[in-house]
């Protein structure tokens, strides 16, 4: 594998430095790593574009192919038509991967306890793990373990459509009606989203509070740096409209 002059990336939170050496991406090789190839593999095979794994480099990194485009986060808000395709692409990638079977010995490194393990997810679709460009592409799959349908989308929507709360109230309900209605939900999952969403926020406010007392990283320094009171914020904003959810999801 060809090295050659690292371009430090933003982001890698979780996963350590992320950089990028010509038309790849190095992030470290992990025990999950081989588990987490073989659910990108599977995906790929099923017409999932995400990015090709490349083996390993000299250092011993996980090599990925690098996806050019920007990143939804600095996209700007989504509207609405996006956000129908953003929608579309999370319900392609979960009908894929509930036909991946994992083998008994995966390894899974995930931060939030799912409460099921209906089918692998990546446990991160969220704004700034979109790049948008001449493909739009899911990347950083590296959290990816067994979740279900219902906690992986409650997440995802909530963090397209959901993840301002000084937005106007009614315009954030029809953007996550459209999210919604481009991943084609079931009358089920529309009714057991609200509830989701709030259950889901609040495990991640309380990954960053939990860390921050035990000093756990990297996310003890994200809540510090200002992760927790965003998603504090966002926790209640969920939670005391979720009656407004319902509705917009129902109607």
């Amino acid at each position: 594998m060809w090295d050659g002059e690292e371009e430090p990336l933003e982001g890698g939170n979780a996963s350590g430095g992320v950089v990028r050496v010509g038309d790849t991406v190095r992030i470290a090789w992990t025990t999950s790593t081989p588990s987490v190839v073989a659910f990108v593999e599977a995906l790929r095979e099923q017409g999932v574009d995400a990015p090709e794994p490349l083996g390993r480099d000299g250092a011993g990194r996980q090599v990925t192919e690098f996806v050019d485009g920007v990143l939804a986060i600095d996209a700007g808000p989504l509207d609405l038509g996006q956000l129908h395709r953003v929608g579309a692409l999370v319900r392609r990638i979960h009908d894929a991967a509930a036909g991946f079977v994992a083998p008994a010995d995966a390894i899974w490194e995930t931060a939030i306890a799912a409460p099921g393990d209906e089918l692998v997810c990546h446990n991160d679709l969220a704004p700034w793990n979109l790049v948008m460009g001449e493909r739009w592409v899911f990347i950083d799959w590296d959290a990816a373990a067994p979740s279900t349908r219902l906690w992986d989308l409650a997440y995802a929507a909530q963090s397209f459509a959901l993840g301002d709360p000084a937005e106007d109230l009614a315009t954030a309900a029809q953007r996550l009606r459209s999210f919604i209605d481009g991943y084609g939900a079931s009358a089920e999952l529309r009714a057991q989203l609200p509830d989701a969403m709030s259950e889901r926020v609040a495990a991640m406010h309380t990954l960053l509070e939990g860390s921050h007392r035990s000093g756990r990283e990297p996310w003890a320094t994200m809540y510090v740096e200002g992760h927790g009171a965003h998603w504090a914020t966002v926790r209640d904003f969920v939670a005391r409209h979720s009656l407004t959810w319902t509705r917009a999801l129902t109607a």
